[in-house]
């Protein structure tokens, strides 16, 4: 039987339900195979075996039969597949335990696999977003925060700008339709950075004798 491993959210992908004047504009949730190249580097750890499989090819060809130099490099074929596949996982698993959420007041992530977390970010603390599109229509968007608001490096990894520690920067990574999404979010973004902020002070009265009374 199929268990949901957060049916204990009212909102998929959120922590509680959302205010009356708030309403989510997209979810979604990264490609666990362009997050296991863009993230994990996998590309990069099947060519480093491949280069290895050569490599002690070529080294064994020059001491025994081309035959028999090919089975010297099997071992290396084996592991280069056994930790492709386990790169593999360890991004489907993130892939899937990820939601992002684009609502009409703020970007909410919940990332984390064996320590599930949400981030709020509201659309007021993010001064600027980039987008990395790659020709098949994934990509990632990448979110600079200002004022106060700071997020640790490591509790938010992958779902960062690679190498940015020292002001970590949130990313929506490996989505598929990526430019639709960053319309959603520059229109979303817009349109509330642009509403004025109300804040609500305490009001005095100024009496006959000119003192201010509550």
């Amino acid at each position: 039987m199929h268990q949901d491993d957060f049916n204990f959210e009212p909102v998929r992908g959120l922590p509680e339900d959302l205010p009356k004047d708030e309403q989510i504009l997209w979810q979604g949730s990264p490609n666990a195979l362009r997050l296991a190249k863009d993230a994990w580097a996998l590309n990069w750890v099947i060519g480093y075996f491949v280069f290895l499989t050569i490599w002690r090819v070529g080294v064994s060809s020059a001491d025994v039969p081309f035959t028999t130099a090919l089975l010297h490099g099997v071992p290396f074929v084996l592991a280069g597949i056994v930790v492709t596949l386990l790169i593999y996982v360890i991004a489907m698993v993130q892939a899937r335990s990820t939601v992002y959420t684009l609502t009409n007041k703020r970007v909410c992530m919940r990332i984390g696999a064996a320590l599930t977390m949400t981030l709020n970010l509201p659309y007021v603390c993010i001064g600027n977003a980039q987008v990395a599109a790659r020709s098949n229509g994934m990509g990632t968007i990448t979110l600079e925060l200002i004022g106060d608001t700071r997020l640790s490096y490591l509790m938010t990894w992958p779902h960062v700008r690679p190498w940015h520690m020292r002001r970590t920067q949130p990313a929506l990574r490996a989505i598929p339709e990526v430019a639709k999404v960053a319309t959603i979010f520059a229109e979303a973004a817009e349109t509330r950075v642009s509403q004025p902020q109300v804040t609500r002070t305490k009001s005095f009265d100024l009496g006959a004798d000119g003192i201010a009374a509550e």
